[in-house]
């Protein structure tokens, strides 16, 4: 089953953002060393309910995206397109993790497809 695994929080300021939902819920944020500013957040621990997720710059109108964990992104960008939804953000790598695209459902929702795969570069 192909399950929603990592949430996307974009903001005009994202430390501050980070400063908000650590004081809020207690969350840790840190900023990753990654090749785009981006914090990593973590909601609780491993073992238990839930999902850890970021937060980004936001550079257009996305506001929270949701990423649903697949096998391959490219099997599921040509479902997502055939289904009638549309490909927004091209496959990209994120190194050391796996693959990311970012989709629009036929509502106009978007959201993400990533796969594992630590050998991305």
């Amino acid at each position: 089953m192909n399950r929603v695994v990592h949430f996307e929080i974009a903001a005009d300021n994202p430390e501050r953002a980070a400063t908000f939902y650590k004081s809020v819920f207690g969350w840790q944020i840190d900023k990753w060393g990654g090749p785009r500013d981006y914090w990593m957040v973590t909601t609780g621990p491993d073992d238990h309910k839930g999902i850890n997720g970021g937060i980004f710059k936001r550079m257009g109108p996305v506001g929270h995206v949701n990423s649903i964990d697949v096998a391959s992104v490219d099997e599921f960008v040509t479902k997502v397109e055939f289904e009638g939804g549309k490909v927004v953000v091209p496959k990209m790598a994120i190194p050391g993790v796996g693959w990311l695209a970012y989709c629009q459902d036929t509502e106009g929702s978007i959201f993400g497809l990533h796969e594992a795969d630590p050998s991305a570069t």
